[in-house]
């Protein structure tokens, strides 16, 4: 199970004897972008590391329109609150990038987590922290502009996968919650200035340090938020550190 523990900034936290009694209820899930982990009003079943990849929490509208509210990928899990009291879903959970993972049935790991304080406190403050996102977020689509909000959002996806992200501009546009010709017309603008490089369907980041002086300050605070609450997760992707500092 060492594997995990440097996949999932989860796993890495917990301690070794508690991660080695996790280990024989874990599967390992291969998940395909654009599966639904559950929708909205369904209760959760499995709680889901992840290993790779991300995770995108989406509020819908009557109309079927989205708009993310939350990402989770190996600095996190999908599910850990969910299993403490039963919770159903209050948003629709997708797979943004394709990933691998490890799951465990939500019913053991609560048993687990209330027999080990150090499993159920990381759950809660993991919870806490994505509270804290999904507020931000709510704040950053209300105040800023979408150029900024994409940046953020470009930020966020190069701490959990790296500099290379398999996305199409429809997805991208569901993501932010605007029109696709907007997205279209910030992607071109980025491009023109040499922050990222995209075609067909692949999108390249070519200069961070561009797209961070472009983005809002939401970036920071979700990552500040995270490290208060966690710490630093500690991952790398490719060999280099996945969340360097500002």
């Amino acid at each position: 199970m060492i594997e995990h523990r440097e996949q999932n900034a989860i796993f890495k936290r917990l301690p070794a004897p508690v991660v080695g009694l996790l280990a024989p209820y874990l599967s390992s899930v291969s998940l395909e972008q654009g599966q639904i982990i559950v929708d909205s009003g369904q209760h959760v079943r499995n709680v889901i590391f992840p290993h790779s990849g991300v995770l995108s929490c989406v509020v819908e509208t009557i109309e079927g329109a989205g708009i993310q509210t939350a990402t989770i990928g190996r600095d996190g899990v999908f599910g850990g609150l969910h299993a403490l009291d039963h919770k159903k879903s209050i948003n629709k959970v997708v797979v943004q990038v394709s990933c691998s993972a490890s799951a465990i049935d939500c019913g053991l790991l609560k048993v687990l987590a209330l027999r080990h304080t150090d499993l159920r406190d990381l759950l809660v403050q993991y919870e806490q922290f994505n509270l804290a996102q999904v507020q931000q977020t709510a704040a950053c689509n209300a105040i800023h502009n979408i150029e900024q909000r994409t940046c953020k959002w470009l930020l966020r996806m190069h701490d959990l996968v790296g500099i290379d992200l398999p996305l199409t501009h429809d997805y991208l546009a569901q993501m932010i919650g605007v029109r696709r010709t907007s997205i279209t017309t910030i992607a071109g603008g980025l491009q023109d200035h040499g922050l990222i490089k995209y075609s067909r369907g692949k999108l390249r980041l070519i200069d961070l340090e561009g797209i961070r002086e472009s983005a809002c300050e939401c970036a920071d605070i979700i990552k500040n938020s995270y490290t208060e609450l966690l710490g630093e997760p500690g991952l790398r992707i490719n060999g280099d550190q996945a969340w360097p500092t500002p």
